[in-house]
């Protein structure tokens, strides 16, 4: 569904992606981990179009280079860490903005595009604050909301910054349960960055470790989250279990 060749990112001065090649199967998680600063976000950004890139992108066999903004947006749905939101906009405004690029230039919501906002948001449990502005929400409550934006969009592949980052513990798990429900029932391809290790291990198909822009780690969590993989390129000093229930990496004081 996705296949990154040798993708190469400058950010300034700075490389933010070096040669990375990925592969992503359909209907696959894979979950993109490393420190701050490893590239995380910037291969999602370049999977959208919204940065230059060295290499090739196909997604579902298209380069990307070829595809207008409005086709790549049919096919991939992103839920930004730091999402933009225009003032005055209420829930239900904000979550209809995600059929954007299956409308005509011109062209008004269709009956078609009210009933699939719906939906997302009685799947993300919004529906009693359809009417609240956006500045109004929580950051929790903000970050349902523009998850249930992407999934208005009805893109075959979602893709997930931090999805968690704003979120209490119950919330993450009932965030993370719904993307795996969806992709169950729906088929979806899903890539998200993730700085929590357990949930990534706990949901993802396989993981690739960052550092420094390039892979260091590919494979699934078992083979990834080892205890010298996290205190190689994390710094951080852990210990990680695996039982039948998944993988799990424990803080440990040094």
């Amino acid at each position: 569904m996705i296949e990154l060749r040798s993708l190469s990112v400058r950010l300034g001065d700075t490389h933010a992606l070096r040669d990375v090649s990925i592969s992503v199967e359909a209907g696959e998680w894979v979950a993109v981990i490393g420190p701050n600063g490893a590239g995380k976000t910037t291969a999602l950004r370049a999977l959208c179009g919204l940065v230059d890139y060295d290499g090739v992108i196909l997604v579902d066999g298209r380069d990307t280079r070829t595809l207008s903004r409005r086709a790549l947006a049919r096919l991939t749905a992103l839920v930004p860490q730091i999402p933009e939101t225009p003032p005055g906009l209420t829930v239900a405004e904000y979550v209809l903005l995600g059929r954007t690029p299956h409308l005509g230039y011109f062209a008004m919501e269709s009956v078609g595009d009210r009933h699939a906002a719906e939906r997302a948001l009685d799947r993300l449990e919004l529906r009693p604050l359809a009417a609240r502005t956006l500045t109004a929400l929580s950051g929790g409550e903000l970050q349902r909301v523009v998850l249930a934006r992407a999934l208005a969009q009805d893109a075959p592949i979602l893709l997930l910054d931090e999805p968690t980052t704003a979120l209490d513990l119950g919330r993450q798990q009932q965030a993370l349960e719904l993307v795996h429900a969806l992709r169950e029932g729906s088929g979806l391809t899903i890539v998200s960055t993730m700085h929590d290790l357990t949930l990534a291990g706990q949901y993802a198909d396989r993981l690739v470790l960052l550092d420094r822009g390039e892979i260091a780690a590919e494979g699934t969590p078992d083979e990834v989250l080892s205890t010298a993989n996290v205190s190689a390129y994390y710094g951080a000093n852990v210990r990680v279990v695996h039982d039948e229930d998944g993988v799990f990496v424990l803080p440990v004081r040094p």
